[in-house]
C-alpha cells in the first residue's frame, strides 16, 4: 500500500474508489488490525481532529497525514450512520482477528459432527454481529427481524455441512485417500450459502422498508425500496464470495504440506493450518468487500418516481453496509 498522502478531504478515501484496485487498498487500510487497540481518548483526539477541519480551526502544524489517520481510525472504529463505536469482535479490523481461529475449526481434518455443529454454529453467530454491526443503520429495525435472520443461517449452515459429510462418509463410489480430501472442502459450500443466507436474513426487512438515499452532499433525499433491493444484492454477492479463498487455500496449502513437511514434523499441523488461513482471511476479506463500493451510486432514474421528484441530480448514493 502506498504510504503517499494527497490533499485531506474530509469523507473520502486516499485511494480512487472507483476502480477495485483502489476500493482494495482502502479496505486494506480501514481493516488494519492496530485500530483495535486505539485508546477511547486516541479516538477522540481524531474525532475533535475532523471536527477542527470541518470548521477550519485546526491548529498549526496539522499535516495532511495526520488527518487521513484520523479519519481512518474513526472509520474503523465508529458506525458511520448511528456514530457509535463498534463492539471490538465484530468491527470489520476484528473479523480477521476474531474469525481466524472459527476458521481453523471449521477446516479440522476428520471433525465429529459434534465438532462440525459447534464451528457453524460459532461462525454464522460471529458473521451475524458482524452483519449487524455494519448494516445500514438509517431505518429502525426491530431486534426480533434480526434474531429470525440469524436462526435461519444457523440452520442452513449445520444442515448443508452435516448433509454433505454424511453423503461423503457414506459414499461407497468414493476411495477413502479421496473421502479425506473432498471433506476438506465440505465446509466451504456450507458457509458460502450461509453467509449469503445469514446477510440476506438479516436485512430482508430493508427490502419492504427501504433505505436512505443521500447526495453528493451527504444531505438525505428520501428512503428506496430499489436502492435496499441493489444493497442486499451486492452484499449477498459479497458474502457468497467472501468464504471461496478463506475455506479453498487452506486445504490446498495443507494437502501440499503434507507431502513433506509433516510428514516428518506431524506436531505443525496445527501451527501451519493457522498460518494458512490468517494468510487466506486477510487476503479474502479486502478482496471481497472491494467488489462493490461502500457508498454505491445508482442512477436517479432507475429509482421510484417519489424520488426523482424531490432531486435534479442524475445520481443518487446509499451506504451499503459492509
Amino acid at each position: 500500500i502506498t504510504m503517499s498522502y494527497p490533499p485531506f478531504e474530509l469523507g473520502k478515501s486516499r485511494y480512487d474508489l472507483n476502480t477495485y484496485w483502489g476500493r482494495f487498498t482502502h479496505f486494506m487500510n480501514i481493516i488494519d488490525p492496530r485500530t483495535l487497540f486505539v485508546s477511547d481518548a486516541k479516538l477522540n483526539e481524531c474525532r475533535q481532529l475532523l471536527e477542527q477541519f470541518q470548521s477550519k480551526t485546526l491548529p498549526a502544524g496539522v499535516t495532511d497525514k495526520d488527518l487521513w489517520e484520523a479519519q481512518k481510525t474513526v472509520q474503523a472504529i465508529v458506525h458511520p450512520d448511528t456514530g457509535k463505536k463498534i463492539f471490538m469482535p465484530f468491527r470489520m479490523a476484528g473479523y480477521v482477528p476474531f474469525g481466524t481461529p472459527i476458521v481453523v475449526g471449521l477446516l479440522m481434518p476428520n471433525p465429529t459432527l459434534k465438532q462440525i455443529i459447534f464451528w457453524q454454529w460459532l461462525n454464522q453467530s460471529h458473521n451475524a454481529g458482524v452483519n449487524y454491526a455494519n448494516r445500514n443503520a438509517t431505518q429502525h429495525t426491530p431486534t426480533s427481524k434480526f434474531a429470525i435472520g440469524y436462526l435461519s443461517a444457523v440452520t442452513v449452515s449445520v444442515s448443508i455441512a452435516v448433509g454433505l459429510t454424511m453423503i461423503i462418509r457414506r459414499a461407497k463410489a468414493l476411495p477413502p485417500k479421496w473421502k479425506t480430501i473432498v471433506e476438506r472442502f465440505v465446509p466451504l459450500p456450507a458457509v458460502a450459502c450461509a453467509s449469503t443466507c445469514n446477510v440476506l436474513f438479516m436485512r430482508f426487512h430493508e427490502l419492504s422498508e427501504g433505505i436512505q438515499v443521500i447526495d453528493e452532499q451527504n444531505k438525505p433525499i428520501g428512503v428506496s425500496q430499489i436502492a435496499a433491493k441493489k444493497a442486499l444484492t451486492e452484499m449477498a454477492m459479497t458474502r457468497a464470495f467472501l468464504p471461496v479463498p478463506i475455506l479453498s487455500i487452506p486445504p490446498i496449502i495443507m494437502l501440499a504440506f503434507e507431502k513433506n513437511i509433516l510428514r516428518r514434523f506431524p506436531r505443525l499441523n496445527i501451527p501451519l493450518n493457522t498460518l494458512a488461513c490468517t494468510f487466506s482471511f486477510g487476503l479474502a476479506l479486502p478482496m471481497s468487500i472491494a467488489l462493490f463500493p461502500q457508498k454505491s451510486k445508482v442512477a436517479t432514474s432507475e429509482l421510484e418516481k417519489e424520488i426523482q421528484a424531490k432531486t435534479a441530480q442524475p445520481y443518487v448514493y446509499y451506504n451499503k453496509g459492509l
